[in-house]
């Protein structure tokens, strides 16, 4: 057991005990209130360049497997916990312990993470370091306080895929109780801001086959492959920082359906002429509660951002049709004359509840011809 500190750029420092890989490690300090889900949170890439604290005290109780991962390796850059636990669990293939230091990704544990969660809640997230190298509290403060902030950073464009390429596969039958394939009715092309694994096998649930482009394809490169619709998808960082998009989908209004999530609800509101703001802490776990407005029906969501759709800017531009409970935030925008809808949160949650997972067969009824609700 190693000695490990987290220092925050407002000054505050918190011992614990290192976990993972040792050394050092800098990011922005958020915290997500999942009591699960552990290793798909590690590997959205919506948590590139962030250390997640998890709220919930014990993790690493189910170890970590290849069938959870939302993308090929950990986009977080340090994890912080109240209490890891060894795996005890049939699915598990490693322990968290283990996999981290594998992906050299270093760790805390030990510390009091409601406290912390309580600091990072009353002063807003921030710029942090994890270390296990045994440096002073001052010189670690110094490095959180002089790190990049996430706003004004494009993120996504240094994590999106190169080519593109096919996906066909649907979600998988963890449990061995056999699933009927879905026909192939749609052309989905998915526009790659960071995106997680399960949203390209929910669109392969609903008939769709998907074409995965790099953040940086053109409007035209895009319909030039004949699309029934485009799929925006989540993402990490600031969306107005990302080069060009807004003005790609712009492009796209009009000429084929839309779908966006998490950063892609964001670009999509760019786009139309909105703005997006940082916000304090944002929201991220699986137990936000939504109110679709267009139906009255309030779904408990999984959320992961940290920016938000300023309601006022878009304003005679979109109908907002989905209303955070918590803090009245913009959760969803509907465009029904250009065919584009979008929402802040998760529907394909991995991890979270799945009640908002119907989206994915709205898109598709959209491709279909079926008008948004209203």
């Amino acid at each position: 057991m190693k000695r490990a500190v987290l220092a925050l750029a407002d000054g505050t420092t918190f011992e614990g005990v290192g976990f993972g890989a040792e050394g050092e490690t800098i990011g922005e300090v958020v915290f997500n209130t999942s009591m699960f889900g552990y290793q798909e949170i590690l590997t959205d890439p919506s948590y590139v360049a962030q250390i997640v604290t998890m709220a919930y005290p014990q993790m690493g109780n189910v170890g970590t497997n290849p069938s959870d991962q939302e993308s090929e390796h950990p986009h977080a850059v340090g994890m912080i916990v109240r209490e890891l636990s060894e795996p005890s669990n049939w699915r598990s293939t490693e322990s968290l312990n283990d996999y981290l230091a594998r992906w050299k990704v270093v760790g805390i544990e030990g510390l009091d993470t409601r406290r912390l969660v309580r600091h990072l809640r009353t002063h807003g997230s921030q710029m942090g370091v994890i270390s296990t190298t045994g440096e002073n509290f001052e010189s670690l403060i110094s490095k959180a306080r002089n790190a990049p902030s996430m706003e004004g950073r494009d993120l996504a464009t240094g994590i999106s895929v190169k080519r593109a390429f096919e996906w066909s596969q649907p979600t998988p039958d963890v449990l061995g109780e056999g699933t009927s394939p879905t026909p192939i009715t749609f052309h989905v092309v998915a526009v790659d801001y960071g995106l997680k694994r399960a949203m390209l096998q929910y669109l392969v649930d609903v008939g769709c086959r998907v074409t995965v482009v790099p953040t940086w394809a053109s409007a035209a490169e895009i319909l030039a492959m004949k699309p029934d619709g485009v799929f925006l998808t989540n993402g990490p960082g600031d969306p107005a920082a990302v080069k060009g998009a807004d003005t790609t989908v712009a492009a796209l209004l009009g000429k084929v359906p839309l779908f966006g999530i998490c950063l892609g609800h964001q670009i999509l509101a760019l786009a139309l002429g909105g703005k997006t703001y940082k916000m304090k802490f944002g929201h991220r776990g699986a137990n936000q509660p939504v109110k679709d407005l267009t139906t009255g029906r309030v779904e408990i969501t999984a959320q992961n951002h940290g920016f938000a759709v300023d309601a006022e800017s878009v304003k005679g531009k979109a109908v907002i049709t989905h209303l955070n409970l918590n803090d009245q935030t913009v959760e969803g925008l509907s465009v029904p004359a250009q065919r584009a809808f979008s929402v802040q949160y998760h529907p394909e949650s991995s991890p979270g509840p799945h009640d908002a997972r119907s989206l994915f067969q709205r898109f598709a009824d959209l491709m279909a011809g079926v008008p948004l609700p209203q």
